[in-house]
């Protein structure tokens, strides 16, 4: 084999090599700065549940609420709950309240405002075979001062489960469709993850959100940087041993 041959014969292996590495290094990088998204998001979600409760801007402010800056605030507001019109949504636990163990509900229930606006609350968490306390039971409570959190609607996805109204049932936390389908009337765009007060007889369980949002972006940049050198290496060996062969 002369040396034009030897050099045709690596220029596809070259290209194929040089387009792995170059992916791979592009996938690390992304992972690196997924991490630094990760850690931003984390640092935010943190200070504004540490942050303390702050009056629930009126109805005419809603509008300009964003999911950017206003999910997870907290906030306080009088409200008088509709009970009997709780809406169950199933859950398989939950990466923000570390005190919910086991697959459950969360009960989510229409309040009322002074100014007659409704904010649909999600009151906590019941499990699987407490169905029947998703109401609260004896003393449930109707007005209440409620101290919270503001979440934003979930998008469904792929592997969403179609919801179950004739069961009262549902897969997706979002309060308008869940309205729409009970004949709430018009809702707040977001919902209020309560955190106090707890029902005279504990359930649904109200608390308090933590992060624990996983952040494992630098063993994945890591892996995807580890395997580029592989590639290199592998590929660097061949061409050395290519290249070594007699004419």
């Amino acid at each position: 084999m002369n040396v034009a041959e030897r050099r045709r014969g690596v220029v596809v292996p070259t290209i194929f090599a040089v387009i792995c590495v170059a992916i791979l290094l592009g996938l690390g990088k992304w992972q690196l700065d997924r991490k630094v998204w990760k850690e931003d998001l984390i640092a935010t979600i943190t200070a504004r549940l540490s942050a303390p409760p702050e009056s629930l801007p009126p109805r005419v402010q809603w509008t300009q609420f964003d999911a950017a800056k206003d999910e997870y605030r907290r906030v306080t507001f009088a409200a008088d709950y509709l009970i009997g019109e709780q809406a169950l949504i199933y859950t398989a636990g939950s990466a923000f309240r570390p005190d919910v163990s086991g697959a459950g509900y969360w009960v989510f229930t229409p309040a009322k405002l002074a100014d007659g606006s409704i904010v649909v609350v999600d009151r906590g968490f019941v499990p699987l075979g407490r169905k029947n306390m998703a109401s609260g039971g004896e003393g449930a409570p109707g007005k209440v001062d409620v101290v919270g959190v503001v979440r934003w609607p979930e998008k469904r996805g792929m592997f969403t489960p179609n919801d179950e109204p004739q069961h009262n049932i549902w897969y997706l936390r979002d309060p308008r469709v869940i309205a729409a389908a009970k004949n709430w009337g018009a809702v707040a765009p977001f919902y209020v993850d309560q955190e106090s007060p707890q029902p005279p007889g504990g359930w649904p369980r109200a608390g308090k959100l933590s992060v624990s949002l996983p952040d494992n972006h630098l063993q994945y940049a890591i892996t995807w940087f580890l395997t580029a050198a592989g590639i290199t290496g592998v590929y660097l060996f061949w061409l050395f041993g290519r290249w070594r062969l007699t004419p």
